[in-house]
């Protein structure tokens, strides 16, 4: 099955010898280089392009075409190699942007022509070089990434930004160009001109060609190619081909709907290691030390490389365990089945051999993990004192400046707690949940299960639930300009008072909690409402015309000790808003208990499935389809006693209350 890979996702190679594919949206020149353990071009004899097209390991096509295919061995590319950079070049004479073609696509595949992975080059706009995808060594073995790193200024400005000297650059890209420019021929000149042919389809940035972008409510996620803001729709590519704008022309979106716009900003430089690792140690990690346009992308990206990593490690490890203890058993099985050991005597030496052959797989496999989880345990030490206030964790000294302002743009996610596996429960990955929110989060304050949750009691169970939901609504309008979310709350009977008393004391609430069943009526009707406006506008090609009582921010609604409450009505009404909300700014936060919600039967379990659960003391709940593992959750919450909630929330206020005159 091919991995869909998106802009700085990566995927693990299970073969040195590997396929590369492009199918361009025009003619292009494909170029390689290779780059050192940091990255980095030695010089310009590690480009290959049309005047030397091979290095070790790899050749590249030496003419300009929409389709390229080339075999690169990684055995092959010598140990200073670690990294291989795939670069798409617009030749001379054609598009003047990758922005005005279709999106490319590109495919690692085995050599055998299966697919390993897959990647869709969208969200250009003034590039005409740019770094497609790469192959890196990474302890010891071998990934694809997906980098889709662009530059405006061409080639020269790539193979500078990877390490080559400015004119030395320059003059490359130079003899590249040149030689890959073609040579116009009369006959298609003249046919251009005669038909006045021009491209069937264009790719629409903002508000239209000329146009200014319209006003979008914050918190809509709007397809950057689409024209007069209308919504990415569904699946796997935003838009839908012959769709047609105000002026009647067909538009294609090629935006991943998961994406963010990509930024035209060259990309902050890759840290740069103190020092390099001796003879046979493993690589110092860096903070950082991951492909991206800014350190947060880069600390996302090294983060998630870090869960991968982990997976990985300790599935192979579990997998060398049960051969292990399979093939025991079953050389135990064929000594005890033998007449020749029960008679002789010889039963218990090959019992013993048994053993010891399985325990011998496993030390070397145990060998194996520790060697790996050591690495990732120094790796968590540089990363976790270097994140961002959105990923970092309440204890981290970034929270606890006082005179931290409100950041100016969103962040890329949000943390929601810790992840860790029981072979180093030491080693902590941080959870983290790309915004805007795409699904609503549901904390479960019922008995999950879990050890934690059993032994503990009802009540205190259901404040750290609470506890936890204000906790993760704090951090959401912490990290997120003053004005970018409204927060209602739903607590019918009043039981949430005191986690909610932060929130109410320091007045970011849009209102007073809503108690009773007529305040879950208003509440929910104000918020379909809104829903169904911006659905209305968005369709309509003119989201600026909203009405003046539409709060335009992004709206979390909180809801306590559901279905406390809630009429029929009531509970198709919240349906609605985990269903529709997320695509126009409405997002869901739920505390409630699945087994009190059994009186309405199935008709709630597609809510249930459509939410993120998440659990106020560590539990197990969070299964890995990828590799079968029951990650164990552990919430993130303020030190006890800490008053950092406080002073964020200090913060927030006055923010909304803008500068004194």
């Amino acid at each position: 099955m091919t991995a869909e890979l998106v802009r700085g996702q990566n995927h693990p190679l299970s073969r040195s010898r590997v396929e590369i594919r492009v199918s361009a949206g025009t003619p292009v020149l494909a170029l390689a280089f290779v780059g050192d353990d940091a990255g980095r071009l030695p010089g310009p004899e590690a480009v290959a392009h049309p005047g030397a097209r091979a290095l070790a390991g790899l050749e590249v096509p030496g003419e300009v075409s929409g389709r390229h295919r080339f075999t690169v061995d990684l055995d092959a590319v010598g140990p200073a190699v670690h990294r291989v950079a795939l670069l798409l070049v617009l030749p001379p004479g054609g598009p003047v942007r990758f922005g005005a073609v279709p999106a490319s696509y590109l495919a690692v595949a085995e050599p055998d022509g299966a697919e390993i992975a897959g990647y869709t080059l969208d969200g250009l706009d003034s590039e005409t070089a740019v770094v497609a995808l790469e192959l890196y060594r990474r302890q010891g073995a071998w990934k694809v990434r997906a980098v889709g790193q662009g530059y405006a200024d061409g080639l020269g400005a790539l193979l500078a930004d990877a390490g080559l000297p400015g004119p030395t650059a320059v003059a490359l890209a130079a003899q590249v160009t040149t030689a890959a420019a073609p040579a116009p021929t009369a006959p298609v000149a003249a046919e251009a001109a005669s038909t006045g042919a021009a491209p069937a389809v264009a790719a629409l940035g903002e508000g239209g060609p000329g146009g200014a972008a319209p006003t979008v409510p914050q918190g809509v996620r709007v397809s950057p190619d689409a024209p007069s803001g209308v919504p990415a729709a569904p699946g796997p590519y935003a838009g839908t081909p012959g769709s047609a704008s105000g002026d009647g022309a067909p538009t294609i979106s090629y935006a991943h709907p998961r994406r963010r716009p990509t930024s035209a900003e060259p990309p902050e430089p890759a840290p740069r290691r103190a020092q390099a690792p001796g003879p046979g140690e493993p690589p110092r990690p860096v903070a950082g030390d991951a492909a991206g346009w800014s350190m947060e992308e880069r600390l996302y990206n090294q983060v998630w490389g870090m869960f991968e990593d982990l997976a990985r490690t300790v599935a192979a490890y579990r997998s060398a365990v049960e051969f292990a203890d399979a093939r025991m058993d079953r050389e135990l099985d064929e000594a005890l089945s033998d007449p020749r050991h029960r008679l002789g005597g010889s039963g218990n030496a090959a019992r013993d051999v048994a053993r010891g052959r399985r325990d011998e797989l496993v030390d070397r496999a145990r060998a194996v993990l520790d060697r790996d989880l050591a690495q990732l345990v120094a790796e968590a030490e540089v990363v976790e004192p270097a994140l961002p206030a959105p990923y970092a964790r309440w204890d981290n000294p970034v929270w606890h400046d006082g005179r931290a302002a409100l950041p100016e743009e969103s962040p890329l996610a949000l943390r929601l707690g810790d992840l860790h596996l029981p072979e180093r429960p030491d080693l902590r990955i941080p959870m983290l949940m790309r915004l805007p929110l795409e699904r609503g989060i549901w904390i479960d304050n019922g008995r999950t299960g879990s050890e934690a949750a059993m032994t503990m009691d009802t009540d205190r169970l259901r404040r750290a639930a609470m506890d936890m939901a204000v906790a993760h609504a704090v951090r959401l309008l912490a990290v997120h300009p003053g004005d970018r979310f409204s927060v209602h709350v739903i607590d019918a009977a009043g039981a949430g008072a005191a986690s909610l008393a932060p929130l109410v004391r320091s007045g970011v609430l849009a209102g007073p909690p809503a108690a009773g069943p007529g305040g879950v009526t208003e509440t929910l009707a104000a918020l379909t409402r809104r829903v169904d406006l911006v659905q209305m506008a968005l369709r309509a090609g003119a989201p600026e015309d909203l009405p003046p009582d539409v709060d335009t921010a992004g709206q979390l609604l909180i809801v306590h000790d559901f279905p406390h409450g809630f009429d029929d009505r009531a509970v198709t009404q919240l349906r609605y808003l985990a269903d529709e909300g997320p695509a126009v700014g409405v997002h869901l936060l739920m505390v409630a208990d699945r087994d009190e919600a059994s009186a309405y039967g199935p008709l709630l379990d597609p809510l249930w499935r459509s939410l993120m659960r998440l659990s106020p003391v560590p539990d197990d709940h969070l299964a890995d389809p990828w590799v079968g593992h029951h990650w164990i959750f552990e919430p993130d919450l303020p030190p006890r006693g800490s008053q950092v909630m406080d002073r964020a929330l200090d913060r927030i206020a006055a923010a909304r209350r803008g500068p004194r005159p």
